[in-house]
């Protein structure tokens, strides 16, 4: 019997997670819901760039979702800029007895010592009032930086560091939102976007870090943060619009769980949007973008996770990675325990069912 699944947002990651969903037959979709208003009334076939109609039109309420009554909900809105929004979105299905996963809000991916436990204790209760589980997932924050390292960590005899990165060029990216207003790409250097915004970093990646520790019992004294940004050289243009000369054109930051003083676990991004800028900085394994986990220990590994797709570049290929971890998950989040769930309690997710598709 298919799994009835309802899917809010067709941004970025949602319109590859609705498609995913679409086209796997152990779903059913009940409801679509949406924030735009000219995607309201529209099929959710053509939301998802599907050739096929599905009969599920899009809403902008998320009271219809919790109508229908599915067994879970894929959620995919934007968090970024409206996190306190999406919790209590994710409370109301939790509540309503609905499963949630999805790659929004990112702090509960591990909340843990991030959010006031009074936040963390609503939102198991609400779980546990609606007999309902929460999974938040993803690439990086995600993946990435939880499952790969685990498994590679689960080798060692001893470790001294484990570093995650994202080597990546963004100009093909066209999420205008996270682009512009969350990374600062294109505004000026003295002006202070979203993400750099003191502490912002290490609430979006200290989940990871987090993680990490729980899962290796690591004491993390401190997690810190250090960026450094580049101007353009030029204009030009990118997907998201315009990078004026001397506005941000790449950035690398690092936000870094210390222990006695020393950087043990390390999350690192290199963003670029012309791959000429700050060739000092670490390169990809492949053109355009990838992912590296290093371990410092014995043995110690440097393993690069490089991303394709037969229907994009490697921009397309890792929020399609996002995506299908998220709907995969699908079949384990509606079996687990009421409650947030992560990483290091969910099952493995092996793509159970997916060969010929």
């Amino acid at each position: 019997m298919a799994i009835r699944v309802a899917h809010i947002g067709t941004g970025n990651v949602g319109r590859l997670a609705l498609a995913g969903l679409l086209t796997n037959p152990r779903y059913e979709l009940t409801s679509l819901c949406v924030s735009t208003a000219a995607k309201v009334g529209k099929d959710a076939g053509a939301l998802a760039g599907l050739d096929f109609s599905t009969g599920v039109a899009a809403v902008d309420d998320l009271d219809a979702v919790i109508a229908a009554k599915p067994d879970c909900a894929v959620y995919c809105a934007m968090g970024d800029t409206r996190g306190p929004d999406a919790i209590a979105d994710v409370v109301r299905l939790l509540a309503a007895g609905i499963n949630v996963v999805g790659s929004a809000p990112v702090v509960l991916q591990y909340p843990w010592h991030l959010m006031p436990r009074k936040y963390i204790a609503g939102i198991e209760e609400a779980a546990e009032a609606g007999g309902a589980s929460l999974f938040i997932t993803g690439v990086d924050p995600g993946f990435a930086n939880d499952l790969i390292p685990f498994a590679l960590a689960g080798t060692c005899q001893s470790i001294q560091q484990v570093r995650c990165m994202e080597i990546a060029d963004y100009a093909t990216y066209d999420g205008v939102t996270v682009m512009f207003d969350v990374m600062g790409f294109g505004k000026p250097l003295d002006e202070t976007p979203l993400l750099l915004a003191p502490g912002v970093l290490s609430i979006a990646w200290g989940t990871s870090i987090r993680q990490l520790a729980a899962g290796l019992d690591i004491e993390i004294d401190d997690i810190t943060e250090v960026c450094e940004r580049e101007p353009a050289p030029e204009s030009f243009d990118v997907a998201a619009g315009h990078i004026a000369a001397g506005t941000v054109a790449a950035m690398r930051f690092e936000i870094r769980g210390m222990v006695n003083g020393a950087p043990v676990i390390v999350i690192e991004h290199v963003t670029r949007l012309r791959e000429d800028l700050r060739p000092d900085w670490p390169q990809p394994a492949q053109p355009g973008g990838s992912y590296r986990v290093e371990i410092v220990g014995e043995p110690s590994y440097a393993v690069d996770i490089c991303p394709s797709s037969r229907k994009g570049d490697h921009n397309h290929a890792a929020i399609v990675a996002a995506a299908g971890r998220i709907v995969n998950a699908i079949p384990d989040v509606v079996a687990a325990p009421p409650g947030i769930r992560t990483t290091l309690d969910m099952p493995l997710v092996t793509g159970k069912g997916l060969f010929g598709l």
